[in-house]
């Protein structure tokens, strides 16, 4: 827990109790000065007079004692009144219960290492934590409007309400410890803004990013994004895909989304330089090679057997987990 946050549940909570242990000690020393009182006296004075029970006087007061108790219960009517306050605030607006949920989910999300984190929980924003979800890859959704709606088809174990734009927020993701970064939020600016302040504070992080307008695609990823996506534009892609070549849209998209132990699209770095021929992937392990990206991010789909590896460069395979974990040894 933060220090600041420390600080806030102390004020909240335990100032009124040390407040109250102040009382009962100033008018127990008080009595004891003023008026002579043993302790016990004095004690027994201050307990009474404070919780307005109406019991005889230990022994008469004089007037400086008669002050002192005046004092003594006007303090203590603004501190009851103060507990009260801060105990229908509690009560009314859940204000407590809201604190230990948030403590509790910093603390889950402190113990996440390899994550993903989504800013942003729009439609493309649910849509990433469906696929992630469905691939078993744990994610945090920063999102400062809405909670999670209850019928959603997947667990979002995982929830910060609050602005991502800030340094602190994504902190509180784990951004230290996250390998990707997903940001979709409506404003093309904010977005610029999460991936800025996500490059600094994890700079080998990988970045997607949603972008609204063509102007704002180079400047994203100037500022760091690996890739960025325009969901309009794909949209329409796939809809005229789905027209000329339905099966194929239909195949691509289950090759891209719905990986499991059966079936899954992997990519593999080399660490040799070896032609695919040497290699002979399918062979041995039954993978199915789709495509290279080389150092220059260069895409080879459907690579011929001459074709050359690079050290560096990204195999991208197909086969089920088994098949992928044997190329993995190889490759």
């Amino acid at each position: 827990m933060s220090l600041l946050k420390r600080l806030h549940l102390f004020k909240s909570i335990f100032l009124p109790l040390l407040l109250l242990g102040v009382l009962i000690f100033t008018g127990t020393i008080g009595y004891m000065l003023i008026e002579k009182f043993s302790f016990l006296e004095a004690l027994y004075m201050t307990i009474i007079t404070i919780s307005s029970v109406g019991f005889n006087e230990v022994r008469p007061l004089d007037n400086s004692g008669r002050i002192f108790t005046i004092f003594l219960i006007l303090i203590n009517l603004g501190l009851f009144t103060y507990f009260i306050s801060l105990l229908t605030h509690f009560y009314s607006d859940t204000e407590l219960i809201k604190k230990y949920k948030a403590i509790k989910m910093e603390n889950k999300i402190r113990q996440l290492n390899n994550h993903v984190i989504i800013c942003g929980f729009g439609r493309n924003g649910k849509e990433c934590a469906l696929v992630l979800f469905g691939n078993k890859i744990p994610f945090v959704v920063v999102e400062d409007k809405n909670d999670p709606e209850s019928d959603l088809p997947f667990e979002v174990n995982h929830f910060l309400k609050d602005n991502a734009t800030k340094d602190e927020v994504l902190l509180k993701a784990g951004i230290k410890t996250a390998r990707a970064l997903i940001t979709t939020l409506p404003v093309d600016a904010d977005n610029l803004f999460v991936v800025l302040t996500a490059k600094q504070l994890n700079p080998g992080l990988t970045i997607i990013s949603r972008a609204s307008q063509d102007s704002s695609v180079n400047k994203l990823k100037i500022a760091g994004a690996r890739n960025v996506i325009m969901p309009d534009k794909i949209g329409g892609a796939r809809m005229a895909t789905l027209v000329m070549l339905p099966d194929v849209a239909e195949l691509l998209s289950i090759m891209g989304t719905r990986n499991n132990e059966a079936f899954k699209v992997a990519e593999l770095s080399a660490i040799k330089n070896i032609t695919l021929m040497e290699l002979d992937l399918w062979r041995k392990t039954n993978c199915t090679v789709l495509g290279v990206k080389d150092k220059d991010n260069k895409y080879t789909l459907n690579p011929p057997s001459s074709y050359l590896l690079g050290i560096g460069d990204t195999l991208i395979v197909m086969g089920s987990e088994d098949q992928i974990n044997d190329a993995k040894k190889i490759v």
